[in-house]
């Protein structure tokens, strides 16, 4: 008796082939992914971290606003009528704890830079395995392209989101509790000087690591680099946008928003004198007026930024900012082609 010859069942014909390419991470993206996971994991651990202190920040920010509020005034022998006694040191966890998140965005770009120059591409040149890859059928050029486009996409992204949450923790930015809009942690945390820093470390950290040669080298010149611009453009900042001057008693009490940038006096010959406030303790506007007369002088003056200054000055630092890290990619990516030629 012949054996029954076996048939498939009957139905759609699965397809022993691969899924698309497309279905799944592949190629140099999951590359730099897949080599710098502890990285990744490192940044999101980072970003859930900031994300729930800032919530908290948003939670207990009416808190912190109440807790500044004074007392009213209570009748004899009675308790004070403060309803915001048991938020006495809200106010100073709320301020704490934002600043603390503020100056991390602020800082970034170090970490990132010094990351850049050791790990990104310092140790792969250091150990030969980025000359490897460009033996397999990957060009230098793609494979720094993807060591540039991958970080950049993920530091922009995450760093962007950081920022959208640090300005929402901030409710309505009362200075007593988040500080000044031009306080350096609060301007860079609070605007896209904080992405624009971050590439900039990046591309300065690649940059080095191309130069050296060297993981640890090329992260202490990347940070060094870094540190100077940060630095450079701290002190150049105000001259980036046009300033507000003005003259009269006005110039005598500036709003709280103001970055005041210098102030004098104006003598009876229309001569300015920084830095000098005579008269100004002589008490009414009226001795003022005298003192002024009797010491030859005619107003005040003081020249600032006003608080609307903030994203023309942050727009222009930004595009100073991209077009640095523009610059050192181009090198980054000149140096290389000339090395592999």
């Amino acid at each position: 008796m012949s054996a029954p010859t076996l048939r498939p069942p009957s139905g759609p014909a699965v397809s022993s082939r691969p899924a698309p390419a497309l279905l799944r991470p592949s190629g140099l993206t999951w590359t730099v992914l897949r080599l710098h996971r502890a990285a990744l994991l490192v940044w999101i651990a980072a970003l859930l971290v900031a994300a729930g202190v800032l919530t908290w920040m948003y939670v207990i920010g009416p808190d912190a606003l109440a807790a500044l509020a004074p007392c009213g005034s209570p009748p004899a022998g009675a308790l004070p009528d403060c309803t915001v006694l048991d938020a006495i040191s809200t106010d100073e966890t709320y301020s704490t704890w934002i600043r603390l998140v503020s100056t991390a965005v602020s800082y970034l770009m170090f970490p990132v830079a010094a990351w850049a120059g050791a790990a990104l591409v310092g140790r792969e040149l250091e150990d030969g395995t980025a000359q490897l890859a460009w033996t397999q059928s990957v060009s230098p050029v793609r494979w720094l392209a993807a060591k540039l486009a991958v970080p950049a996409a993920v530091l922009t992204l995450g760093t962007t989101l950081a920022v959208l949450l640090d300005v929402w923790a901030r409710r309505d930015g009362n200075p007593s509790l988040v500080g000044d809009w031009y306080d350096p942690e609060v301007y860079a945390s609070t605007g896209p000087v904080a992405v624009a820093y971050v590439l900039a470390g990046l591309a300065f950290g690649v940059l080095a690591a191309l130069l050296l040669g060297k993981a640890l080298p090329a992260a202490g010149a990347a940070f060094a680099a870094t540190l100077v611009l940060s630095y450079g453009l701290r002190a150049v900042r105000p001259s980036l946008w046009p300033t507000t001057t003005i003259t009269g008693r006005a110039a005598l009490d500036l709003p709280r928003s103001a970055l005041e940038l210098g102030h004098g006096v104006v003598t009876s010959d229309g001569r300015r004198i920084g830095n000098d406030l005579a008269c100004v303790g002589s008490g009414t506007s009226a001795r003022i007026r005298a003192c002024g007369r009797s010491s030859g002088l005619s107003d005040f003056w003081a020249t600032y930024h006003p608080k609307s200054h903030f994203w023309p000055l942050q727009l222009v630092e930004s595009g100073l900012l991209l077009a640095v890290a523009g610059a050192a990619a181009a090198a980054a990516f000149t140096l290389l082609r000339r090395r592999t030629a």
